[in-house]
């Protein structure tokens, strides 16, 4: 174990934009806590710093900081930053985890494993169908190829930016032969026969007003994810669930990263259940 671990103090942070609700600082506080030590968690927003992303990247790697999360837009710009070994998130090409050893930044991506749990503690081995996911930046790579681990046959790729959406389909065909991919830029047009409807875009964020699909082009769908956790109860979701898909709700990505990070962290335990119970009560530590 590094002496950072060692040391009484654990310094971390989370890069981001719109981070001003996230909860990550709390947990990484209380999984501090549980082990007798002190997490601290900044939290690391370019245009508050005056910096570009690249500058507060290179400012966490020389001011002591064990490690960052990196969220919304820089998981990508990150990737490129880092060394990373598991061939599976380089394939991703987006990482939310960052580690600073004395061999430079290790880069690892726990939304993979994060969603994968997600969608395991709700729906159990059930098959994903066929499903339509909007957003093909970083938490949507991740997701996608999480899909794939959990048997996906059939993907449709709606983004904005038509190119990025054309390359993860060609990513995903790649690591799955015979998955039958399509894309486009209008989530509505794809939506008709998906079984599964994921949001992997900021829409419904504290921020980012809104929903990223009309509730009539739901029906017919089984269940649905939305990588957006502050508010835990998106009008994503909410049409979703007054359609009558079940609902995965982002909070469980939330909490599957964040425990996954901060075992790659620190390598200190964490009582799950006990986690569970804390951040819903609200508890803090000073």
């Amino acid at each position: 174990m590094s002496d950072t671990i060692r040391a009484e103090v654990i310094r971390l942070g989370l890069i981001g934009d719109n981070i001003a609700k996230s909860q990550s600082p709390r947990l990484h506080r209380l999984a501090g806590a549980q082990n007798g030590r002190r997490a601290v968690y900044d939290q690391l927003v370019p245009a508050e710093m005056g910096m570009d992303f690249d500058a507060v990247f290179a400012h966490a790697a020389q001011a002591g900081y064990r490690g960052v999360n990196v969220t919304y837009p820089y998981k990508e710009r990150a990737a490129a930053k880092v060394t990373v070994d598991d061939p599976l998130v380089r394939a991703i090409g987006a990482v939310n985890t960052v580690v600073f050893d004395a061999g430079g930044p290790q880069g690892f991506n726990t939304d993979y494993s994060g969603f994968i749990a997600a969608y395991r503690r709700v729906r159990g081995d059930a098959p994903p169908g066929p499903v339509l996911m909007i957003g093909a930046g970083g938490v949507g790579k991740a997701v996608a190829f999480g899909l794939v681990a959990l048997g996906l046959t059939e993907i449709r790729i709606a983004d904005r930016d038509l190119p990025k959406a054309q390359a993860l389909s060609q990513a995903l065909a790649a690591a799955r032969p015979g998955l039958v991919t399509s894309t486009g830029t209008d989530a509505a047009a794809l939506a008709p026969g998906a079984s599964g409807i994921i949001n992997c875009t900021p829409v419904g964020m504290a921020g980012y007003d809104g929903t990223p699909l009309p509730r009539d082009a739901m029906a017919g769908g089984a269940w649905v994810f939305d990588a957006v956790y502050t508010p835990v109860e998106t009008r994503f979701l909410q049409d979703a669930g007054a359609e009558g898909l079940q609902v995965i709700s982002g909070y469980e990505l939330f909490f599957g990263q964040g425990v996954d990070a901060w075992r790659i962290f620190t390598g200190l335990p964490l009582d799950e259940a006990r986690m569970r119970r804390e951040l819903a009560e609200g508890k803090d530590v000073a």
